[in-house]
């Protein structure tokens, strides 16, 4: 556990597994060449990028109740150290993964974005994820200690707390993407609210 406490404090292994997610298509794409995916690449990359900014909103929320449920837990107390790092990376993974979207439906010309963004309004799902991400902009744009001290602690930390509505969006949008619920959906959040609800009962049984 103390390897494991160590590794997660260091932002080198940190960036390591960041990046890795980004590096993974490359393997069934252009290595193993898996039929169903070299049939239509881009569209399989269009979901692994929102499969991976999913995985990592959910994970960077789970922090927090992690550490008011163990304070003392050395693996909590590192993960808490890099939230802005990973809260960043949600949204850029968030970023290419509208951007693929852009460029699978209207190619890599700049001119077909606005059809390809008022066509996506229309849909719901696709509106949820344009919500999601909007919300995303602008706590990655409030990200840093400079936005603090303008904004002030208070207001900052209200305006991120967004990111919760942020993810029931995500979900809504993974889930209303393919016409079957997609256990994915249970596997990446679940654990999640499994975690805040302890935190609330546990937060207020200490109050009482």
């Amino acid at each position: 556990m103390l390897i494991l406490e160590k590794l997660l404090r260091s932002k080198v292994v940190v960036w390591t597994l960041l990046v890795l997610p980004a590096l993974w298509p490359l393997w069934p794409i252009f290595v193993r060449e898996d039929p169903s995916v070299t049939a239509d690449p881009l569209k399989y990359v269009l979901h692994h990028l929102g499969f991976v900014a999913c995985i990592l909103l959910a994970t960077v929320l789970s922090f927090s109740p992690l550490r008011v449920l163990w304070p003392k837990w050395g693996v909590a107390q590192a993960l808490n150290r890099h939230r802005r790092l990973v809260g960043v990376a949600v949204f850029l993974y968030a970023a290419l993964h509208l951007a693929t979207h852009l460029a699978y439906e209207g190619g890599l010309e700049l001119a077909a974005v606005p059809a390809t963004l008022r066509t996506a309004v229309e849909k719901p799902f696709q509106l949820t994820g344009l919500l999601a991400f909007t919300i995303l902009l602008v706590l990655a744009a409030l990200s840093w200690n400079a936005a603090i001290k303008w904004l002030g602690g208070k207001l900052w930390k209200n305006i991120h707390r967004l990111v919760y509505i942020a993810a029931g969006l995500a979900v809504y949008h993974q889930a209303a993407a393919r016409k079957l619920f997609p256990m994915q959906v249970i596997y990446i959040f679940a654990p999640l609210v499994i975690l805040e609800i302890a935190r609330v009962w546990k937060q207020r049984r200490a109050r009482t």
